[in-house]
């Protein structure tokens, strides 16, 4: 029999389902289980490596919180730039990481191909485009990822990235800056 966990337990890292519809979310160690995206639903169980995945529509990497604010650390990087140009900025650990966007097309994901590779279990091969045109805004598209891509805490299949906004693809929070 396999044990459930409720909201706000810390059950550690693995792949959870919602025992009322199936949708499933990855935890890392430390993270607290939180409610179904999909159904609001409060219990969840661990899948196990001898059971079959249950028919899921997808998997989902909870949403980070949607307060708005910035990380400390992001203004002392946008003063950092060059005028006139647009970056993809992200803190892994302790490091940060300042991507240029040129024009085109960027692909991001944890494919070896990838332009921004984004090596975590949580993140697709071929996770998420960047289109970035002169005059225009940012742009983003899901590729097909498995956990979704989230602009300021919501799911999107496609949308704008203005200054400032937050992208989380998988584990990470990228940031949109412009000069």
């Amino acid at each position: 029999m396999t044990e459930s966990h409720a909201i706000g337990a810390f059950p550690g890292t693995g792949t959870f389902s919602c025992i009322e519809c199936g949708w499933q979310l990855s935890l890392q160690q430390g993270d607290a289980l939180p409610g179904c995206a999909q159904c609001g639903g409060i219990s969840f169980r661990r899948h196990s490596i001898f059971e079959p995945i249950q028919d899921a529509e997808g998997t989902l990497e909870f949403a980070p919180p949607a307060d708005g604010e910035e990380p400390a650390w992001l203004e002392e990087v946008r003063q950092s730039l060059p005028p006139d140009s647009r970056h993809l900025v992200y803190k892994d650990g302790g490091d940060v990481t300042v991507v240029p966007i040129g024009s085109g097309w960027m692909r991001l994901g944890r494919s070896v191909a990838a332009d921004v590779r984004l090596d975590d279990p949580s993140v697709s091969r071929r996770h998420a485009l960047i289109v970035s045109e002169p005059d225009a805004s940012l742009r983003v598209l899901d590729d097909r990822s498995l956990n979704g891509v989230f602009v300021n805490g919501q799911c999107v299949e496609w949308g704008k990235l203005e200054d400032g906004d937050r992208l989380t693809i998988g584990r990470y929070q990228l940031f949109a800056l412009e000069s």
